[in-house]
């Protein structure tokens, strides 16, 4: 009988730990800060004075763009803004007395989705784009996948990480995006 009275009161105990909080998901992949520039990514380089130095330039494999007068100038880890400073401190060192030079980007890398579906692959990334949107421009789902998460891989610093999100987060260029088959 006692030994029933104390099953009776650490059951819900436990059943209470198994609960689902209802908070929402936390996210091994960094969602916050400024848009970091890497190969792939298309910008516009503005030298104010000097049209023909204004262009668009590529950021190459080594992480850099290739400038007239200046040669490469690198830019991958860095923002717009950074390169910009970058760019005109090696004009600045013997080229232009006071350059003002700015930096956008044309055209952002691009980012890669596979899996359940409809075309797996590379697509151009628009600002401000989530994976139900990425899910939208490779053809909506397929008829076996799972339709409530996805997983993303992103490059943070020198490292790969995963995580597994809800359909609403928020994707940045050169994530690649797996949506997986559901299993009945």
């Amino acid at each position: 009988m006692r030994r029933l009275r104390i099953s009776l009161i650490l059951l819900p105990l436990l059943l209470a730990g198994c609960a689902h909080s209802g908070a929402p998901a936390t996210y091994l992949v960094e969602q916050t800060g400024p848009y970091l520039l890497d190969s792939g990514d298309v910008l516009r380089v503005s030298v104010y004075g000097d049209p023909s130095l204004t262009n668009t330039y590529r950021v190459d494999d080594s992480g850099a763009i290739a400038m007239p007068l200046v040669g490469a100038v690198p830019a991958r880890g860095i923002t717009t803004t950074a390169l910009s400073q970058r760019v005109a401190s090696a004009l600045a060192a013997g080229f232009m007395r006071n350059p003002n030079v700015a930096v956008e980007v044309a055209e952002y890398r691009p980012f890669f989705i596979q899996g359940a579906v409809g075309s797996s692959g590379q697509y151009p990334y628009v600002y401000g784009m989530t994976v139900r949107a990425a899910i939208s421009a490779a053809g909506g789902f397929s008829d076996t996948a799972s339709r409530g998460t996805a997983t993303i891989y992103r490059r943070q610093n020198d490292e790969m990480v995963k995580g597994n999100v809800e359909l609403d987060f928020p994707i940045q260029p050169g994530d690649t995006i797996v949506i997986s088959e559901r299993w009945l």
